[in-house]
C-alpha cells in the first residue's frame, strides 16, 4: 500500500515520521507548497517530494491532509473523488456544508474517510471509556502557550475541538443549552473560551480551552452515579473512585484505581488504525460524521461568542 502526507509542516512531518515505522506500507511521498520543506522531509524518510498535491493521485493509496484547515475541503475532495482513502486533520472543513459534501463522496465511493480527533487514540481515554456508564456532570481543561502558527484560527476549532468530540461520544445525547464566553486577548480570534452544554439526558459537560497559559494542562473529570474519573490527557493517566458502599463514612469506603497503562504515542496509534481500516475496510473509530459533528457545535459556540 502506497501512502504520502499532504501538508508537511509541525504536524505533517510527524505523520511522515509514524508512517515510516509502519510495516507492509510503503511512504511514497511527501507534499508541500514549500519545495525546499517537502524536499527535506522527504529526504530524512525516504520519500519522494512534491509540491502540487495533485500529482500524487493515481500514484497512492491513502493520504493524510495536513494542511491548514481552509483547504481541507477541497484537498479532500480531488482525492476522495479519485477514490483515494483519507485521513483529514481536525476539524474535518471550515463549514458543515463543505464536511457533508465529502461524507456523501466517500459513502459513495465506499472509501475510508477517517477524522484526526487524536485524543479517541490517548491510552487514558481508551481505558476510561470502559468505566464510563452514563455521566452526571463532565469538565475539560485544556489549556496551553500561545502559538503565533494557529493565530488564523482561534482557540475553540484549535483546541476546544478536541473536547467537544470527546464530550460528544461519552454523552450520546443532543444539545438543549448552550452557554459561551469567551475573549480575544493575544490574537484577532478567541484565545480564550468555556462553553456549558446540557443535554437532553440530562449530562451538564463544562468545557475550557484557553492559549493564554504558560503551562499545558489537559485533563477531563467525568462524574457518575458512584464514580468518579479523573483523566490527564497529557500524562496519559487515570484515576478511577468508586463507592464501596451506599453510605461513606470514611476514604476506606471508596475504592480508588489507578490502571496502569501503557504509555503508546496516540498519534501512531491513529495511523495505524487508518491503515487498517483501509486494509480492511472496516469504519474508523473516528468518522467523517463524528468529525461533522464536532465541527457543527464548533461554529454554533463561535456563532454565540460573536453575538455576545
Amino acid at each position: 500500500m502506497k501512502v504520502a502526507v499532504v501538508g508537511a509542516g509541525s504536524l505533517g512531518q510527524h505523520h511522515t515520521r509514524v508512517y515510516s515505522t509502519i510495516p507492509d506500507i510503503e511512504l511514497f511521498g511527501v507534499c508541500d507548497v514549500d519545495k525546499k520543506r517537502s524536499e527535506k522531509i522527504a529526504k530524512n524518510f525516504n520519500a519522494q517530494p512534491f509540491s502540487d498535491y495533485k500529482e500524487l493521485i493515481g500514484k497512492v493509496d491513502a493520504v493524510s491532509i495536513v494542511v491548514p484547515t481552509p483547504l481541507h475541503y477541497a484537498v479532500a475532495k480531488d482525492f476522495l473523488n479519485a477514490g483515494i482513502h483519507c485521513l483529514v486533520e481536525k476539524p474535518i472543513t471550515d463549514n458543515v456544508l463543505h464536511a457533508e459534501e465529502l461524507l456523501k463522496i466517500a459513502t459513495e465511493k465506499n472509501i475510508i474517510l477517517q477524522i484526526g480527533h487524536i485524543e479517541r487514540f490517548n491510552t487514558a481515554v481508551i481505558e476510561a471509556q470502559k468505566h464510563i456508564k452514563s455521566p452526571k456532570f463532565i469538565e475539560a481543561q485544556r489549556l496551553g502557550p500561545y502559538d503565533p502558527r494557529v493565530a488564523h484560527i482561534g482557540v475553540v476549532m484549535d483546541l476546544m475541538i478536541h473536547d467537544i468530540d470527546i464530550v460528544l461520544t461519552l454523552v450520546n445525547s443532543k444539545i438543549m443549552q448552550m452557554d459561551v464566553i469567551g475573549a480575544k486577548v493575544l490574537s484577532q480570534n478567541e484565545d480564550i473560551a468555556n462553553v456549558r452544554l446540557k443535554f437532553e439526558n440530562g449530562c451538564v459537560a463544562n468545557i475550557s480551552a484557553s492559549r493564554v497559559s504558560l503551562d499545558k494542562f489537559r485533563k477531563i473529570r467525568i462524574f457518575q452515579d458512584d464514580t468518579y474519573i479523573s483523566l490527564d490527557y497529557a500524562g496519559q493517566s487515570l484515576k478511577i473512585y468508586k463507592k464501596k458502599s451506599d453510605v461513606i463514612t470514611s476514604m476506606s469506603d471508596i475504592n480508588i484505581l489507578k490502571p496502569k497503562l501503557k504509555t503508546e504515542e496516540p498519534l501512531k496509534r491513529e495511523l495505524e488504525h487508518f491503515i487498517n481500516c483501509v486494509k480492511t475496510g472496516k469504519p474508523p473509530l473516528v468518522t467523517g460524521e463524528h468529525g461533522r459533528d464536532a465541527l457543527s457545535v464548533a461554529i454554533e459556540i463561535l456563532k454565540k461568542l460573536k453575538n455576545n
